[in-house]
């Protein structure tokens, strides 16, 4: 039984923010984040193409693990919503709010997917 306390996207927020204070000295700007986003995205490309797709691993990449990669995009995406003001839950919620609003009857109908069911 996993008794660890959930943590929330403010969690997540608060404890990156106390990371970078403690052990990043400070964000790196919007630019370099964005671009250390798209390099993590990148990785996570590379293992979803290797590991669900056609192409095969390099033995140097054979060790990377697909958990690790998205946690190092989440990672980078919370030290954006920090440095621009952006609260996540908020944005979550309201983007939820967005997508059911506008999606929910698009997705039921739409024959493609009603073939995979």
């Amino acid at each position: 039984m996993n008794t660890s306390k959930k943590i929330t996207l403010k969690d997540a927020q608060e404890k990156v923010d106390e990371w970078i204070i403690t052990h990043g000295v400070r964000y790196f700007n919007e630019l370099t984040n964005m671009a250390i986003l798209t390099e993590e995205v990148g990785e996570v490309a590379r293992i979803i193409s290797r590991q669900y797709g056609e192409q095969s691993f390099k033995k140097k990449e054979s060790d990377k693990e697909l958990a690790d990669e998205l946690a190092d995009v989440l990672f980078v995406l919370i030290c954006l919503a920090n440095q621009t003001g952006v609260d996540l839950t908020k944005a979550f919620e309201k983007n939820m709010a967005k997508k059911t609003k506008r999606d929910s009857a698009r997705h039921k109908e739409n024959k493609k997917l009603k073939d995979k069911i």
